[in-house]
């Protein structure tokens, strides 16, 4: 399913400054969709620290927050539900942001990181650590970034023949994707059972238990990654319009490509190292964010926004739906990605969809 329009329409309006050294387009659904998002997220963050088995007003958590808590509300607060919440937040909107880019260079709306193999790759790196020295939190999230890392660098050189093209890049990323999947079974077969049941744990994905350490991990990488997507979101609506149509805009096709994928690869590698192969939710959040905003541009921001909701939601919905068992939030993105998916490809089929 690859993309074949290339005109667009111009929509929105455009903001200059007096001497008009600066114009911004600013499209008004965008900036509503954007703000909706944002209700919705400080709504559920609401919902998620103040109830639950220990039930706190919002005053008790804004005064934990702020450091003015005491007792029970502020361990309950700010080191049970916030980095939890925040891990959630970051994560998802990493991944989102990550497969918005990715959809885009590949023209196809199943471009992710989980069927391209970079979710994949982070888990055997991961995996390798876990069983072979049962490493801490900050090796495992090194080794799910180094596999991440080689596994894109594998999947770039393979897919490269004078430049690398849609098309080839999710083909080798599929076939790379398949044999990482494979390797990570292999191993969970040659570990030990505890190590096994640590691994397979780990690969389910989650967010239960998460401390301050995973808040860092996550939010310092969208710190610095989310920034420079956006600086490369011109050349990413360009390069929707195809390489040579790109070129004659004045975009640095391969330079531009490669900045992207470097930075889709370390957000969804930093977000697997933070909470492991979270599925689906960097397929269906960027989806989710254009159809809403009916933009033909990207849109990283409101993507950013839809997967933080998506996994914020979907972990308050565990909590709350299971609270004995506590199940992990990747059930439910597995659970609802698959019936997106099913959604996605029978649209597609019956000619519904944005890609024919």
């Amino acid at each position: 399913m690859t993309r074949t329009s290339t005109t667009r329409p111009v929509t929105g309006r455009v903001l200059r400054t007096r001497r008009e050294t600066v114009a911004l387009r600013v499209a008004p659904r965008t900036v509503f969709v954007g703000a909706a998002l944002t209700l919705a997220l400080l709504v559920t963050m609401a919902i998620t620290l103040t109830t639950g088995e220990y039930e706190l007003s919002v005053a008790e958590v804004l005064a934990a927050i702020t450091g003015q808590g005491e007792g029970a509300a502020d361990f309950i607060v700010n080191t049970l539900r916030l980095p939890r919440l925040l891990t959630a937040l970051f994560v998802g909107a990493a991944l989102a942001v990550s497969g918005a880019i990715l959809q885009s260079l590949t023209h196809n709306p199943l471009g992710s990181p989980d069927f391209i193999g970079f979710t994949n790759g982070a888990s055997t790196g991961a995996l390798m650590v876990i069983i072979a020295v049962g490493g801490s939190m900050t090796q495992v999230a090194v080794g799910a970034l180094v596999g991440g890392i080689v596994t894109s660098v594998l999947i770039y050189a393979l897919s490269y023949r004078r430049g690398v093209q849609g098309y080839r890049f999710v083909l080798m990323g599929v076939g790379i994707n398949a044999l990482a999947l494979s390797v990570n079974s292999y191993l969970i077969t040659r570990a030990d059972i505890y190590d096994a049941v640590s691994a397979q744990a780990w690969l389910v994905g989650s967010v239960n238990g998460r401390d301050w350490d995973h808040v860092a991990v996550s939010g310092l990488a969208l710190a610095v990654l989310l920034p420079l997507a956006l600086g490369q979101a011109r050349a990413l609506s360009m390069l929707e319009l195809g390489d040579h149509t790109a070129t004659a805009l004045g975009v640095g096709v391969q330079r531009s490509r490669a900045v992207l994928i470097v930075a889709s690869v370390l957000l969804a590698g930093f977000a697997t190292a933070a909470a492991g192969p979270i599925w689906f939710v960097a397929l269906a959040a960027p989806q989710l964010a254009r159809r809403l905003t009916r933009s033909p541009n990207p849109g990283l921001v409101t993507s950013a926004l839809m997967g933080g909701l998506l996994l914020t939601v979907g972990d308050l919905a565990m909590q709350r739906l299971f609270p004995a068992a506590q199940l992990p939030v990747g059930t439910a993105t597995g659970c609802l990605g698959g019936l997106y998916l099913m959604w996605l490809l029978a649209s597609e089929w019956r000619g519904k969809g944005r890609y024919a």
